[in-house]
Order: structure tokens, then sequence, then C-alpha cells
């Protein structure tokens, strides 16, 4: 790290139980706050650093008070080990027990086209409490982008493997929505994949999506939907579009489902 510290931001987490069968649930949650403080030290260790700029509680525990939880964040702020603190996918009563401990700085939880229960409650909350909004998957896993054949099949270690979303039927049924991106697309001289992240970009200024890639050609292309504008009328025409689109599986087994609070 040494010389580009301060030219990066550190963001990781702490709360799963390290241990998982591909699409399975960890080993368990656990956000004891001995735990929370092992996985600090570990973090920093590794990351050969003296602070982490933003440490995230990766799942809501059940058996933790949030309280608890934000208070071992919040001492861990005082010894200048972490700056700030995230959840992922908390409900918004969770948020705001969380927030009145220590302040919230950003949620990190499943947001895009076809999956957009934050709407309801969650993103409400945020805006309320100027807490930042850091969605995952923003491009379903590579669904949005267009490149996911029907037949698809994903290896050993892959996720989406055991996700309901991504099987054969699915994948048929919910091509209506990568055909309405994919038309977008046409007429924006974009990808699909840039549309829908520009489609973020324009809900909330207060929105950062982290797609995930492993190509220098695919991080390009998604900076690119920076560039994009959608116009009110192109929202409006997607979200009218979306509405009638009804999508088929849901996005997790009942055994990660479970781990999601709301």
């Amino acid at each position: 790290m040494g010389s580009v510290r301060d030219q990066v931001v550190i963001a990781t987490k702490f709360g799963f139980k390290i241990g998982a069968p591909a699409g399975g649930p960890p080993g368990g949650v656990d956000s004891r706050p001995e735990h929370i403080r092992e996985v600090t030290e570990a973090s920093l260790k590794r990351l050969k650093t003296d602070r982490i700029d933003l440490l995230y509680q990766h799942r809501v525990d059940p058996s933790v008070p949030i309280e608890d939880v934000a208070g071992t964040v919040k001492a861990l702020i005082a010894e200048g080990k972490v700056k700030h603190f995230g959840l992922s996918e908390a409900g918004a009563r969770t948020i705001r027990r969380a927030h009145a401990v220590q302040p919230v700085a950003a949620l990190q939880s499943e947001y895009s086209l076809w999956f957009r229960e934050p709407e309801a409650n969650v993103m409400p909350t945020l805006e309320e409490l100027g807490i930042g909004f850091v969605p995952f998957s923003p491009l379903g896993r590579g669904f949005l982008t267009g490149a996911m054949s029907t037949s698809a099949t994903f290896g050993k270690g892959d996720t989406r493997a055991a996700l309901p979303r991504y099987k054969p039927d699915a994948l048929k049924a919910n091509q209506a929505v990568v055909e309405l991106l994919v038309q977008v697309a046409q007429e924006k001289r974009a990808t699909p994949a840039q549309i829908a992240l520009a489609w973020l970009l324009a809900q909330k200024p207060w929105i950062a999506p982290i797609p995930g890639t492993t190509k220098i050609t695919r991080l390009e292309e998604n900076l690119g939907a920076a560039r994009v504008q959608l116009t009110a009328d192109d929202l409006n025409r997607i979200g009218e579009a979306i509405e009638r689109i009804p999508v088929r599986g849901e996005r997790y087994s009942p055994a990660l489902e479970a781990l999601v609070d709301r």
C-alpha cells in the first residue's frame, strides 16, 4: 500500500463466519464486538495500513443488538483504526438504530433495474439521514449487460449457479429486461451495461454503484456510463417499461434470503 495509501479509499467488511458452500450462506453471521475487533485487526495487518476508511457490517446479526455493533465501530473510530461506519442489506429500522449510536456513512445493498425493493423504505431513510447508497450487483451479476444467454451455465464456485434468478427458465423469461436496455442503448449509442448504470446514477446524486469486473475493457465501459445522459423522458419510459415486466425468480435461495434484514 505504502506510497499510494492516501490516494485510495479502502472499504472492507466484518460479520460473516468464513467458510461456505457455493451459493449458500457462510458459516453464519457473527457481529459480536470481540469478533468485529478481531476481523478489523486482521484486515489492518493484511492490508498493511493503519486505518480502514469504510468498515461495513456484512449482514445484520439478529443475535447482537445493532447498538452494540455501532458502539464497537464507534470505539474503533475513536482509536483511529476506522474512519467511517457502513451497513449492508440492512432495513430502515436497523439503519436508524445504528445511526443514533454512530452515524452511518454508507449502505451497501443490492439495487438495480431488476431489483428495486430499496426504493420503498430504505432509500427515503438514507436521504433523510444523509447516508450514501452503494448498490452492489448493479448489472444483475452480469445479466443486464446482455452478454448472458438463456442457456448460460456457471462453473464451480460461481454463486449464480445456486440462485433462482439464474436458472434457465428465469433467464429466458427475464430477457425482456435486457431487450429494453438494448433498445435504449442503441438510441443513446451506448451499451446495455452503461444504460443500466446510468439509470442508477440518475436516481439520486448520493448513489455510487459498484459493478464488478475482471477486465480492463469492462472497467472502461462501466466508467463510460457516467457520460450517458438520460433525460426525464428516458427515465420515465424506462420506469414504465420495467413496471410492465414481471421479473421471474427470487434473487436469493431461502437460506441467503434469511440473512436479509427488513
